[in-house]
C-alpha cells in the first residue's frame, strides 16, 4: 500500500482530512508534466520542388510481419502537409489506393524506386499518376512503442464509497521514416526521420487523472513540417 493510500485509509470516515489527503495529492499531480522530446533528421538525395498544379501521395508501409504502419498516422500527416503557408496537395492515401488496385495493396506495392519504373509500364498506372498529376511518392514507416511501465493502481469499493489508488507511469517512442520518390525521375531524393519520446503519468485518488505525453501527436507534427520545407526546396 503507497503511503498516499496508506493516509487516506486512515483517515476513515473523517471527511475534513480525506479531502484535505485529496487536494495535496491533486496538487501533488500537477507537479508531473507529460512532456515530449522530439528529434527530426533529414537525408538528402536530390533536388526537389513542385508546382502549383502537382500533388504528392502519402503512403504507410505495410509489408512488415511484426507491425504496420498506422493508417491514423498516415492520414495525420497527409492533413498537415496540406495546410499552413506551405502547402502541398495531398491525395488522400486510400483514394490513391483504391483508385490503383491492386498495384498499391500491401503484398504488391513497389519497394525500390526501379520497382515504380516497371509498375508505370502499366498504361492503367501512368494514366492515373498523371491525371493525379503526382511528383512525388512519400513512403511512411514506423510505429510507436510503449516501454518501462511502473507503479499500479487498485479500485474498490467500500462502506463509505468506492475509489482507486495509486500511480502508474510509462514511456512511449514514436520513431518514423518518410521516403520521397521522384515520380519523374524514378529516384530517391531523400529521407526525412523523427523520433519523439515522451514520459506519461497516471496518478489516482478516487478518480485517475492521466496525463498523456501525445508523442505520435508531436512526431506527426513534426514529420508534416519537414516535408512541407523538404518537397517545396527548402
Amino acid at each position: 500500500m503507497t503511503s498516499a493510500r496508506l493516509a487516506i485509509a486512515k483517515s476513515g470516515s473523517d471527511p475534513r482530512k480525506r479531502l484535505d489527503l485529496l487536494i495535496l495529492f491533486g496538487l501533488l499531480s500537477l507537479l508531473l508534466t507529460a512532456c515530449t522530446t522530439t528529434t527530426v533528421d533529414e537525408f538528402r538525395q536530390g533536388e526537389t520542388g513542385i508546382e502549383a498544379h502537382q500533388s504528392i501521395v502519402i503512403l504507410g508501409r505495410r509489408q512488415g510481419s511484426t507491425y504496420e504502419t498506422r493508417e491514423e498516422f498516415v492520414t495525420c500527416v497527409g492533413e498537415r502537409v496540406a495546410r499552413g503557408t506551405e502547402a502541398i496537395r495531398v491525395i488522400p492515401e486510400k483514394e490513391f489506393i483504391d483508385s490503383l488496385f491492386p498495384w498499391f495493396e500491401p503484398r504488391t506495392a513497389p519497394l525500390r524506386t526501379s520497382d515504380l519504373q516497371v509498375l508505370m509500364e502499366e498504361p492503367l498506372v501512368a494514366q492515373k499518376i498523371n491525371e493525379y498529376g503526382i511528383r512525388y511518392i512519400v513512403w511512411v514507416d514506423g510505429q510507436t512503442e510503449t516501454t518501462n511501465r511502473m507503479g499500479s493502481i487498485s479500485c474498490a469499493v467500500g462502506p463509505g464509497g468506492g475509489g482507486c489508488f495509486g500511480f502508474g507511469s510509462w514511456e512511449d517512442d514514436s520513431n518514423f521514416d518518410a521516403r520521397v520518390w521522384d515520380v519523374s525521375s524514378f529516384a530517391s531524393v531523400g529521407t526525412i526521420s523523427t523520433d519523439a519520446t515522451g514520459q506519461s503519468y497516471l496518478p489516482a485518488v478516487v478518480v485517475p487523472i492521466p496525463l498523456i505525453a501525445r508523442v505520435e501527436a508531436n512526431a506527426c507534427s513534426s514529420l508534416a513540417t519537414q516535408l512541407q520545407q523538404f518537397v517545396n526546396g527548402g
